[in-house]
């Protein structure tokens, strides 16, 4: 189960994914965000706030996983993963071999500086 929130008027997704990722997280993420990425052409950034990857709750979920991430990577220009967890630094780097966005790890806690850091490059 993934939660999230559409902050409109920064163009950043907040993800916080609370257990075994779901195939209707991806469809309703997409839901979420597609009409605002339409609308504006893209989003500032996405950050995910994270204790541990939770894993899929079966193959169609890992499948609709890696749609999601195949349909949106190069709309989104930056992604801030926020956790204490050794994942952070190799999202950081593996990750980067297969996405446009620009990805970063910040700590456990740094939310706020996640967003400035999304926010630093879309200002003019």
């Amino acid at each position: 189960m993934i939660e999230y929130r559409l902050d409109a008027a920064r163009s950043i997704v907040y993800v916080r994914p609370k257990s075994a990722l779901e195939r209707d997280d991806f469809v309703k993420l997409a839901r979420a965000v597609d009409p605002h990425i339409e609308a504006t052409g893209g989003l500032a950034g996405l950050i995910i706030e994270i204790s541990a990857f939770p894993g899929w709750d079966s193959l169609g979920a890992m499948a609709a996983h890696f749609r999601f991430v195949r349909d949106h990577h190069e709309r989104i220009r930056k992604v801030a993963v926020v956790t204490d967890s050794p994942l952070g630094a190799v999202a950081e780097r593996l990750a980067s071999h297969f996405v446009s966005a620009e990805i970063r790890h910040f700590s456990a806690g740094q939310v706020e500086a996640a967003k400035q850091w999304i926010l630093a490059s879309a200002r003019p």
